[in-house]
């Protein structure tokens, strides 16, 4: 009888990187099965080796008669940030995650791999004459508005203008932001339209980099990339990686949270809910002395 291990995700492109590292948690713990990967972003799956077949979420023509149906299956879809060690900041993502699915954790961390074709797009399309430095101000999905600061996650502009202008003197700077209205002035602003793997191939040709609590910082650790990150709401503890320099931004205590069910703030940043009065979160010479 087929076996198969089905692991489904949801939730935004760095949480799929993590979750590479849960796919694996998942093969090495049973691996006589085949892993079968149900997922919003499918090619950061393609190319890992212990993954059997991707699938998009909603095509999934015949998955029932195919993996479910008098099959030997062992379903993978909890959610790990509702859980209680997850809601109270007691683990990592990924330990939190295996602790889940009642899996032995053995270090798994996030892996991902480029075809031929991937790499030469990023041969082509990220060298520079400089040595090139990604600076990631802004995350998150693109909506409707032509500019939005998220204060729970994105570089304050003041702060990303700052740092281009010391760093542009010794770096080509690359600028990952929304859109074009969040570009910072001596940076290459980068906005526009590419696959994820791509995106990520960017990683592969730059020399240094500072990030934000958002895709790319999961995609450096999953291809060995020691960057520096800059936190605002959320916690490194949680999402972070050792290999990393992690900043974490001086927030008040005491401060009031309404609006707050079962997490402290907002990823989207809501107006409101901002707890600080001054945008001067980050010391400068701190981060400028990690890269």
């Amino acid at each position: 009888m087929e076996k198969y291990s089905i692991f489904h995700i949801e939730g935004g492109l760095g949480k799929h990187v993590s979750a590479t590292a849960v796919a694996k948690a998942i093969k090495n713990n049973h691996p006589k099965r085949e892993l079968i990967v149900v997922c919003a972003y499918p090619e950061v799956f393609l190319n890992l080796p212990f993954v059997d077949r991707v699938y998009r979420i909603g095509l999934t023509p015949y998955f029932y008669k195919d993996y479910i149906q008098d099959k030997d299956s062992l379903i993978f879809k909890h959610e790990p940030y509702f859980t209680t060690d997850h809601i109270h900041k007691r683990l990592p993502l990924i330990e939190n995650w295996c602790k889940l699915y009642d899996l032995e954790y053995k270090g798994e961390t996030p892996e991902l791999v480029f075809n031929a074709r991937q790499i030469q797009f990023g041969e082509r399309k990220w060298k520079r004459a400089k040595p090139v430095l990604v600076l990631q101000s802004n995350g998150g999905p693109v909506n409707d508005q032509p500019y939005t600061y998220s204060w729970a996650r994105d570089i304050p502009p003041h702060l990303s203008a700052e740092l281009v202008n010391i760093l542009s003197q010794k770096y080509h700077v690359i600028q990952i932001c929304r859109s074009k209205e969040q570009g910072i002035p001596g940076a290459e602003v980068v906005h526009d339209t590419m696959t994820n793997m791509e995106l990520f191939s960017l990683l592969l040709f730059s020399e240094r980099r500072i990030l934000i609590d958002s895709c790319l910082q999961h995609a450096s650790v999953a291809l060995g990339l020691k960057s520096t990150v800059l936190w605002v709401s959320t916690s490194p503890k949680v999402f972070g990686y050792p290999i990393h320099d992690n900043i974490k931004a001086e927030i008040p205590e005491g401060i009031k949270l309404p609006d707050s069910y079962l997490f402290d703030y907002n990823f989207h940043g809501l107006n409101h809910e901002c707890p600080i009065t001054d945008l001067n979160m980050f010391d400068v010479p701190t981060i400028i002395s990690t890269i």
